[in-house]
């Protein structure tokens, strides 16, 4: 590398510490984390959206569990010290010596010559950071940029090796004594042959040793390849993830580097397994929040690593706090469902798009409504409808533009769409944002002759409810599923979240076409409150599965609720093995099997595809969805899916997210499935 892209590149990683510093302030301005310090040293400031702040709290609340560990562990010996890798404005030194946890601990942090400039230029000219420090001259030299009796700050490149040692030495760093090595999504930003050898020099030259790493995981997965574009396209690829692509290979890399124990966790079982209730529920209500799916889907890409040697007691902060089962193993695939894109249909933005609803309203003819997409070239709220319909074996779709006052209609996200007859829908619930009301029903009236070459127009009007049901639409992420009773047909209106209670399990049977809230006696083990599981019609009864429960935890739950003489029973369907907890998946029902289509779970070493559960016997089948003819991600959540008995053939429209910090992904086209060679009748 030429010295003018070295320093490029240099200048590229920086920026990301800057950007990292912003994040975290705006976190602790919104109460998720507690520091004064980061305001003074973040420079700028910006709101960042809820998901970037449970995001930065996670790894401000992993990285300071681990540095108040080590601190505890060391406190009856008479020195410790600290180095900060590639520490950029972090505030760790400030926050520890503030809290009185410093009484014999040096911190030293390293970072780029000019990053370690500008801080010792903050530090300095700003009374509350240099008070803390004490006034000991502050002036450093050479590489030193600031030398307090507890904080040196050193400007050198991590890369230069022999020159970080040497640095370090004249600093004052004492080998001989207990030391945390902490490196805060750094290393990965560093050619692997240099930071095996920098995590190699640590164990060598340390005898009494402790190593903190939080970076990424996972690049092959969707996500995962929407996040590596993102650091490619910003200059600062992410070295690490070709070679320690998962959890376990980061272990065995510090285990076969003079390390002799390692623990790692991926921040969704850190989240649920080290963080204890009351702050998990703290985190979870601090402000109005309904982007689950990527909040998990970014902790299942993010780890934290503790590796330590020489260490008595051994350091071994990542242990369960609470008896939960944390680890996710491997989930066993059974075979493939091949995947191919629906090409024509690529040219019709508005099928990119997440959140909404798509019904099959008579054979081969789909509406597809609502959700958050393309159009006009901008991310919106999407207004209009589409219909897509099958001609000679190929999908069409059209774009059908409402005149809709916009209260009636609302631009909704996470409603459902029932098809009564032919002509005839009815729009359950809804949000605009997640602080709002829901947004209660609508009539969607089409011709007869509705389709792909001519929708004609749809008619869309306000359903008055009687006060008893009005409550079984201001919800949403819930199930609305045609079932009967007593030879009558009804809708279940089932779980969901509303802005008021953030899961729901109560249910409710409407009677269309006046939709009357009628009251059904339902018997047997109450399945606990959900919202994004899925809900299908079966013999005349009603199939819930999975779904995100009370704790934002994924549910593994099947249940059948039955028509007894007087009323319905619940009924558990046992599944073997045991059905893997997801949620924003969607299902169909097929010749007495189940099948789920994607959704999100905590199991990070694959990513769900299709699973089959056999109503009658309860065995469950797992199939990985075979992309090699996409030539993007596909991301199987907040989809929809509609199954084609005939073709055993499951179209999939839409589907995405915001990728966290990494820009937003929407599935491009519509996909086509095939499950001939899963579904084959016995």
């Amino acid at each position: 590398v030429g010295s003018g892209s070295a320093a490029s590149l240099s200048r590229q990683v920086q920026g990301t510490g800057g950007s990292s510093a912003v994040s975290k302030c705006s976190a602790a301005a919104r109460g998720y984390i507690q520091d004064r310090f980061l305001r003074l040293l973040a420079g700028r400031r910006r709101r960042r959206a809820p998901l970037i702040h449970r995001g930065y709290y996670i790894r401000a609340r992993a990285v300071d569990h681990c540095v108040q560990d080590f601190l505890l562990k060391t406190q009856s010996l008479p020195r410790t010290q600290i180095l900060s890798l590639g520490a950029g404005f972090d505030s760790l030194y400030f926050r520890l010596k503030d809290m009185g946890l410093l009484h014999h601990t040096v911190v030293y942090e390293v970072d780029f010559p000019n990053v370690a400039c500008q801080k010792a230029t903050l530090i300095k000219g700003m009374k509350e950071l240099s008070a803390l420090v004490g006034d000991t001259g502050g002036e450093g030299l050479g590489a030193i940029t600031f030398s307090g009796e507890d904080y040196k700050l050193l400007g050198v490149d991590l890369s230069e090796l022999s020159e970080l040692e040497r640095t370090l030495e004249e600093a004052g760093l004492n080998n001989a004594i207990p030391t945390l090595f902490i490196a805060e999504v750094v290393l990965t930003y560093m050619e692997n042959t240099r930071s095996d050898a920098l995590i190699q020099w640590a164990a060598e030259h340390f005898p009494q040793a402790c190593f903190l790493v939080y970076e990424q995981v996972h690049p092959e997965d969707p996500f995962g390849h929407v996040m590596q574009q993102h650091f490619s396209q910003l200059n600062t690829a992410l070295h690490s993830l070709a070679q320690y692509p998962d959890c376990e290979a980061q272990q065995r890399r510090f285990l076969g580097k003079g390390w002799t124990e390692c623990s790692v966790m991926d921040m969704n079982e850190f989240f649920t397994c080290c963080i204890p209730e009351d702050e998990q529920q703290r985190v979870q209500t601090l402000e109005p929040f309904d982007e689950y799916e990527e909040w998990h889907l970014k902790c299942s890409h993010y780890f934290v690593l503790a590796a330590s040697k020489g260490m008595e007691p051994s350091w071994t902060p990542l242990l369960p706090s609470v008896t939960v089962p944390c680890r996710a193993g491997p989930v066993g695939m059974t075979g493939s469902v091949p995947a191919a894109a629906c090409a024509r249909l690529s040219g019709v933005p508005g099928l990119r798009r997440y959140g909404h609803h798509s019904a099959l309203i008579k054979p081969n003819v789909i509406l597809t409504t609502g959700g958050f997409g393309e159009e006009d070239g901008q991310h919106c709220r999407m207004r209009n409808f589409h219909v897509l319909s099958k001609h000679a074996g190929c999908w069409e779709a059209v774009c059908v533009t409402q005149n809709i006052p916009d209260k009636r209609w609302g631009e909704r996200l996470y409603h459902t769409v029932s098809c009564l007859s032919d002509t005839l829908a009815l729009v359950v619930g809804g949000r605009t944002s997640p602080s709002s009301a829901g947004l209660g029903m609508l009539w969607l009236k089409f011709p007869q002759t509705c389709n792909a070459s001519g929708p004609g127009d749809v008619a869309v009007e306000f359903v008055s409810l009687e006060p008893a049901a009005e409550e079984a639409a201001l919800r949403w992420r819930h199930s609305t599923t045609e079932m009967t009773f007593k030879g009558e047909k009804y809708l279940f209106v089932y779980g969901g979240r509303s802005a008021l209670e953030p899961v729901l399990g109560d249910w409710y049977f409407l009677h269309p076409p006046e939709l009357s809230h009628t009251e059904i006696a339902v018997e047997g083990p109450v399945p606990e409150s959900r919202h994004s599981h899925s809900a299908c019609s079966w013999e005349g009864g009603v199939l819930i599965a999975g779904g995100l429960g009370a704790a934002e935890q994924p549910l593994g739950s099947v249940f059948l609720l039955r028509e007894l003489e007087h009323g319905f029973q619940w009924q558990t369907i046992e599944t073997h093995p045991p059905l893997v907890p997801r949620y924003s998946h969607t299902a169909h029902v097929h010749e007495g099997k189940l099948l789920l289509v994607g959704g999100v779970w905590f199991h990070a070493s694959a990513v769900p595809g299709v699973t089959v559960i056999d109503l009658m016997t309860g065995l469950c089948l797992d199939y990985v969805i075979n992309v090699e003819h996409l030539e993007w991600p596909l991301m199987l959540h907040n989809h929809s899916s509609v199954f084609l008995p005939d073709e055993k053939e499951l179209l999939v429209i839409g589907g995405g997210g915001n990728c966290f910090s990494f820009g937003t992904h929407l599935n491009p086209e519509p996909v086509s499935l095939s499950l001939s060679s899963i579904l084959i009748s016995h």
